[in-house]
């Protein structure tokens, strides 16, 4: 009995550590500190419709605007290597998606993709610019391309890498519930989890550094954003977009990783064929974040599009 006993206190002793751990590490980074570590200069916190958004604009003020938007579990700096060159010639403005990076969760809860669309006109009217480019990654480039679709006369160009837009993988009409160890994932961003979604964005492992690794987590583990990245899975779904993508009239420019271990590189002729006057380019040995893995190509072919447009001219 005493063995028993000893045994019964042990496991409980075990149980209670593990859901100690799990509560520190689900409850987050302090916002504060995260701001402190990694706001710059050029970053602001903006008002828009109820939410409180990290932004950052750079390049001169009076350029044409080209707005970047990140993809699910990033953050605005996955475009730096882009914005340092575009920053010359463009109003450059990036913004962390709502219950993203710095800007934290929404108390409203805007996180299906046409609610997302919505926002970005609204923090564009909320910053004065009537209209952009727009470009978007993933998450972002689904936001992007249903923006466009919606708001025709606001978008100047549209840069589409490697987003969502038809179904796939069983994502399709209707949203699902994550699966009990994707949401642990979401809520705790375990070290040695983060580091394996890197080595599936990246084609190229050793992209996978320990300094990518360490902000990625960082803006995950952000105070609320894993309870917001749940959140944002019971919302999402992938139906059938043929009809709105045919509703796009800006200019468009698609570009695919080969390699992308995410989003099927298959889906970007069928992009190209649904938007009209599109142009798709896949980079061989690239994955899902090409203005990372391959910034100085992609950075040539965005360059020439927005070169080849007078209206788009500096």
């Amino acid at each position: 009995m005493k063995a028993l006993f000893l045994m019964t206190a042990v496991l409980a002793a075990l149980l209670a550590g593990a859901a100690f751990l799990y509560w520190r590490a689900a409850r987050g980074l302090d916002p504060a500190a995260l701001e402190t570590k990694y706001m710059t200069p050029t970053d602001r916190f903006l008002d828009v419709a109820g939410a409180r958004v990290r932004i950052r604009e750079e390049g001169p003020e009076g350029a044409p605007a080209i707005i970047l938007l990140h993809g699910y579990l990033y953050s605005l700096e996955t475009w730096n290597d882009w914005a340092r060159e575009l920053t010359k010639k463009y109003r450059v403005i990036r913004y962390d998606l709502l219950g993203h990076g710095l800007t934290g969760p929404d108390s409203m809860r805007r996180y299906a993709p046409e609610e997302r669309a919505a926002f970005l006109g609204q923090l564009m009217d909320a910053l004065g610019v009537e209209s952009a480019v727009i470009a978007g990654n993933s998450l972002g480039g689904l936001v992007a391309w249903r923006f466009a679709a919606t708001e025709p006369a606001r978008v100047d160009g549209l840069i589409l890498v490697a987003p969502g837009a038809f179904p796939f993988g069983g994502i399709g009409e209707a949203p699902s519930p994550p699966p009990k160890a994707f949401e642990f994932f979401l809520r705790t961003a375990p070290q040695a989890g983060v580091e394996k979604m890197l080595k599936t964005i990246f084609a190229d492992d050793s992209l996978a550094t320990s300094e990518r690794a360490l902000l990625v987590r960082d803006m995950m583990r952000r105070r609320g954003n894993g309870d917001a990245f749940v959140e944002h899975v019971k919302e999402f779904a992938l139906p059938d977009p043929s009809g709105d993508l045919a509703k796009i009239a800006a200019p468009t420019l698609i570009l695919w990783g080969a390699e992308d271990a995410i989003l099927p590189p298959a889906q970007a002729p069928m992009l190209e064929a649904a938007i009209a006057g599109s142009r798709a380019i896949v980079y061989e040995g690239v994955g899902h974040v090409p203005q990372e893995e391959a910034a100085g190509r992609s950075l040539r072919d965005v360059t020439t599009f927005l070169a080849e447009r007078p209206e788009l001219a500096p």
